[in-house]
């Protein structure tokens, strides 16, 4: 495991690296090659929005849904029903979601249909395809695809609630909109931090499904930093280049994973 990171941290310090018999040393140089490039601090806003987004709707539909499961108004076969089909999202690989919804929102796809019977639109959107909807096309089916894995932890530490604690606050008075605020919140607050913090360094660093439904396109619109990695060293050969956009991509998920470390000190 070290050695491939040592020597990605070596090649972003060198000039031809891979191509080069003999690369030469610059320093710092390849750094500021790709921040002077606009197409990098474009992948870089599109990364933050993709992943703060992904992580912000994964915890606010996973809670939603696993309330609803966890409710005695909803009868126990309604629950187990709703289970399954909650969860289908999360057993499709990232290339059958890509597939999926690429014939969803294309076009000709089934979303346009349903939105201009409804009249909510009067033309054809081209989801994927035009830089105006593109980011946001692709933010939410990583929400559609990621939301189950919140729905089930969260569900577990919803029945691993104390039922005296719901008890001793309806004695208080407190209806179920604060019974959640300070009941259930305070309890789940440990399992939604660590899910949120492993979801947004794992969301940064997404490459198949944008690469299977956008590729990164139309005109840079949906371009991560993984696709721009990805890009710099097998389409251009710019394996320094690469070297150093990894680098940076590496430094930014450490930052997260150090929180994530002391999150988990702190709950221990």
């Amino acid at each position: 495991m070290l050695y491939p990171m040592v020597a990605v941290f070596r090649y972003s310090m060198l000039d031809g690296a891979i191509l080069k018999p003999s690369p030469s040393f610059v320093g710092l140089d390849n750094f500021v090659t790709i921040f002077s490039d606009p197409v990098f601090i474009q992948a870089i806003g599109n990364t933050l929005y993709f992943s703060v987004m992904s992580v912000v709707f994964h915890v606010l539909i996973g809670l939603a849904f696993a309330l609803m499961l966890n409710s005695d108004r909803i009868s126990i076969t309604t629950r187990a029903v709703l289970r399954v089909l909650y969860i289908l999202p999360w057993l499709f690989t990232a290339v059958i979601i890509a597939i999926i919804w690429r014939l969803i929102l294309d076009p000709n796809g089934v979303a346009n249909a349903i939105l201009m019977a409804a009249g909510i639109l009067d033309f054809k959107v081209e989801w994927f395809a035009s830089p105006k909807t593109a980011i946001h096309a692709l933010t939410f089916v990583n929400i559609w695809a990621g939301y189950p894995l919140y729905m089930v932890t969260l569900l577990a530490g919803l029945q691993g609630i104390p039922r005296d604690l719901y008890e001793a606050a309806s004695i208080d008075g407190a209806g179920p909109v604060r019974q959640l605020w300070h009941v259930t919140l305070p309890q789940l607050k440990p399992i939604i931090v660590s899910l949120a913090l492993l979801d947004f360094i794992w969301t940064m660093q997404v490459f198949p499904l944008v690469w299977m439904t956008t590729g990164g396109g139309p005109i840079h619109a949906t371009e991560m930093m993984s696709i721009y990695t990805y890009k710099a060293a097998f389409t251009r050969f710019q394996f320094s280049v690469a070297a150093a956009s990894a680098v940076v991509l590496f430094l930014i998920s450490m930052s997260m994973t150090w929180f994530y470390i002391r999150h988990q000190k702190a709950v221990r």
